[in-house]
């Protein structure tokens, strides 16, 4: 298990650039298997969660190449489809929520796709029903093995149809688009996530020869097409990580230039850190935070009332800010609630702040209420665990920002999400140390 010391109590200042996208990849990736071409991909996160990924598709067969830095070349032209019911698979699958994203593209092209009971954060249930509600849809035939927890979709054929979906699922919609681009006829799905990583997708889908229309709203429509081809394709910075640094240069009070973030992608990021107090400067396609040295001040809604931060589907605030969002009301002035509404275990590392002086209330599993100490009194450096990628940050924030020396175990899994999170952060004066 490896372990940061981490100094806080210091500003820091300059540059720092967002990785690729985590969340795009996990997507982007998956998709290489609709084709026998090659497609090559570049900006992808040095994460251990995409790598895992990548090791997953070379098993399965698919032949990668690293060209640069963060740049592949994959073709999967020659597959091992028994992999998919060996052992192997079945404990390597279970390491990553990401392995989900399989699915849809091989029961697409070859008829089958399986996987076990995903792993990933333990933020609460995340359920799969979306996936395979909607592969059901299009023809697939669905089995369950209860006892090794491992689920199948096979069909002859698919064929388009009109879909509903319970819920804006990111991870759902791009699971059955990738099915739906080669199926039989017309699929329209209605109720679809529309945020920039599945609009990304489906641009890529389209240069690959997939006819999908509708990109960018909640109704998508695919004609589906006999094959696709290879491309290439660059991933979006990662507005998380983008968030995760206002909310670091906020908190240690420091001037900071966040480059190159797609300004244009980022919908209410913005906008919501603003209602927290924090300014942000745009120059060109960068965000520029200046040292805020008299504090920052939570706005409360014209009528005089408590602001309210919650997450919703896009063009709603992401869930993996809120974490991000709550460390930083813990120096601001005034009060705010933070009201998580998709996952129930997601506030639970709010304890670890309180013994860091933090003033919150734990309402219920989905809501936090956060008077700010307005830098009136830092928080106190204590020892930490990570129990997730978002929340772990959030600690490694807070205990940047605290007085003294913390000690934050279990760092694989921000490691997950952050790429050399420790070595960029030294770059930009942060006094952390990395132990095995």
């Amino acid at each position: 298990m490896g372990t940061f010391i981490i100094e806080g109590g210091h500003q820091l200042h300059g540059e720092i650039t967002p990785q690729g996208a985590k969340n795009e990849a996990l997507q982007i990736l998956c998709a290489v298997l609709l084709t026998s071409e090659e497609v090559t991909i570049s900006n992808i996160p040095d994460i251990v969660d995409v790598n895992k990924l990548i090791s997953l598709l070379e098993d399965l067969g698919v032949k990668t190449q690293k060209k640069a830095k963060g740049t592949y070349s994959f073709k999967a032209d020659n597959l091992n489809l028994d992999y998919l019911q060996s052992a192997q698979f079945k404990e390597d699958g279970r390491g990553l929520r990401g392995s989900i994203m399989l699915v849809g593209p091989l029961l697409a092209r070859f008829g089958k796709g399986y996987i076990p009971k995903p792993g990933g954060d333990k933020i609460g249930r995340r359920r799969l029903d979306t996936h395979f509600e909607g592969f059901i849809k299009l023809g697939a035939t669905f089995r369950y093995n209860k006892e090794e927890h491992f689920y199948g979709v096979e069909a002859e054929k698919l064929t388009g149809t009109y879909m509903l979906l319970d819920e804006a699922s990111v991870t759902g919609t791009a699971n059955i688009v990738m099915a739906a681009v080669l199926a039989e006829g017309k699929t329209t799905i209605y109720n679809a996530a529309c945020e920039p990583y599945l609009q990304q997708l489906c641009k890529m889908l389209n240069r690959m020869g997939a006819k999908i229309n509708g990109i960018g709203s909640n109704l998508l429509e695919i004609e589906g097409v006999d094959s696709l081809g290879g491309t290439e394709h660059r991933m979006l910075p990662d507005m998380i990580e983008i968030g995760s640094w206002i909310g670091l240069a906020a908190m240690t009070r420091s001037h900071l230039t966040i480059k190159n973030v797609h300004w244009d992608d980022l919908g209410q990021i913005p906008t919501v850190f603003k209602k927290l107090g924090i300014q942000l400067e745009r120059q060109g396609d960068d965000i520029v935070i200046p040292e805020h040295k008299d504090g920052y001040e939570i706005q409360n809604y014209i009528d005089g009332s408590i602001l309210t931060i919650a997450d919703a589907p896009w063009p709603g605030l992401t869930p993996d800010l809120l974490s991000i969002i709550l460390v930083m009301a813990t120096q601001a002035k005034g009060e705010v609630l933070i009201h998580q509404k998709m996952f129930e275990s997601r506030l639970f590392f709010v304890d670890k702040l309180i013994d860091m002086g933090a003033k919150i209330i734990l309402c219920d599993p989905h809501r936090a209420t956060v008077i700010g100490h307005d830098f009136k009194s830092t928080l106190k450096a204590t020892t930490m665990v990570s129990p997730d990628i978002r929340a772990g940050v959030s600690l490694l924030i807070a205990a940047l920002s605290a007085k003294g020396t913390s000690t934050i175990h279990n760092i694989e899994q921000i490691d997950r999400g952050y790429e050399n999170i420790d070595t960029r952060l030294r770059a930009i004066g942060a006094k952390i140390t990395r132990l095995q």
